[in-house]
């Protein structure tokens, strides 16, 4: 059972999911939109995920950067949730942090880049909001600008080119709403509404967002060690599982752990020379010459569904991704030292990269792109 939360009628309704522009003038007020938020009547556990024992242990704990004075809980993240998906939270009310993370594609965006509130494109892809709680650096953009998912979630709210959000006049938005005020309540013990809690609330949802029903975690909990070949896989998922033990996991997969599939640090990979890249990267955060770049690379999970690949979204195809990797590496002042010389350059045959796209395609949780707790609360009629 749900219970009607939000109802959102006249005019000003109006305004919610149109362009600005539609809601100027006296023709707004002939329109009348419904836009409804419906929640469970019972909390939704996020604060409480049954996770399998590789998610469990000291190599993923390790990585956890759930601050102590932000922990998860349902009432939080069911906040967190409602705000994700609210469109109020860019400056025209056009966009959502869901416009741009749609959770069938993995919270990642299928465009190359995604548009503004303005309809101007942007310039990286967006990055898929998979397992971040488990981010090993703690950092988050491809640049890592970020320092915490608390800091990370108000600045696509702010930035000019993506919601264009004033964080005062989105405050006093969100506090004109009594329904907003119960929710505040409920989460943080009374009615106040402001940035800090807002970011709260917003990490704690992002926090929740753990992949962990894939093929791949089955495996996990049937065989002894992950060097087993896995008694559900086919022969040539366990094949391309051996592949990637031997060539990828040394960058993807951090030593103690088998979950998190994060690099620990942002790498320069090749994809430019120095003198042709155009985007630096973390060395644009830094203006550090050494950082030149480096880019922070997201979870292997689910990134079946979260093409185009890299910061700019050059390959639409993750064969196009392990082409890279064979014969396509770029000589670059920065790049990673393990992807340097002939050994960091395996030359995957034809069949090897079938066999290595097969073993990704173990990682995909389908349950995730269907879980009703990450799914958009509001209707429209």
């Amino acid at each position: 059972m749900t219970r009607n939360l939000l109802a959102l009628v006249g005019a000003a309704a109006a305004c919610v999911g149109l362009p600005f522009a539609a809601c100027a003038g006296e023709e707004a007020a002939e329109v009348v939109t419904t836009r409804v938020l419906r929640l469970p009547e019972k909390l939704d556990n996020y604060a409480n995920m049954n996770l399998p024992a590789h998610f469990t242990g000291r190599g993923v704990r390790r990585f956890d950067n759930t601050p102590t004075d932000n922990p998860i809980t349902d009432a939080g993240a069911t906040l967190g949730r409602a705000l994700f998906y609210d469109n109020r939270l860019s400056v025209n009310r056009t966009l959502a942090c869901a416009s741009c993370h749609q959770q069938k594609h993995a919270f990642s965006d299928p465009r190359r880049f995604s548009k503004g509130h303005d309809g101007v494109e942007g310039d990286r892809n967006a990055m898929p909001l998979v397992n971040l709680r488990f981010e090993p650096s703690g950092r988050f953009f491809w640049d890592e600008r970020a320092h915490s998912l608390e800091e990370q979630v108000l600045m696509p709210i702010q930035n000019k080119r993506e919601m264009g959000q004033d964080l005062t006049t989105l405050i006093e938005r969100l506090g004109e709403d009594k329904t907003y005020a119960k929710l505040f309540k409920q989460a943080f013990g009374d009615e106040e509404v402001s940035k800090e809690r807002t970011a709260k609330a917003l990490a704690q949802f992002v926090r929740s967002l753990v992949s962990y029903h894939s093929k791949f975690d089955v495996g996990m909990t049937q065989a002894e060690s992950l060097r087993d070949n896995f008694p559900n896989f086919t022969r040539r998922e366990n094949r391309g599982k051996n592949l990637f033990a031997r060539n990828c996991a040394v960058c993807h997969l951090p030593p103690g752990q088998a979950a998190v599939f994060s690099m620990t640090q942002p790498r320069n990979n090749g994809l430019d020379t120095a003198a042709s890249a155009k985007d630096l990267g973390v060395g644009d955060v830094t203006f550090n010459r050494f950082d030149a770049g480096r880019f922070k690379s997201p979870s292997l999970r689910n990134v079946e569904y979260t093409a185009p690949y890299m910061h700019d979204g050059r390959f639409n195809t993750l064969a196009e991704v392990i082409d890279h990797y064979s014969t396509g590496v770029k000589d670059h002042p920065n790049l990673d030292p393990r992807l340097r010389g002939p050994r960091g350059r395996p030359r995957f045959t034809d069949e090897e990269k079938v066999s290595l796209v097969a073993f990704l395609k173990t990682l995909s949780d389908p349950q995730f792109l269907t879980d009703k707790r990450f799914s958009n609360p509001f209707q429209e009629r």
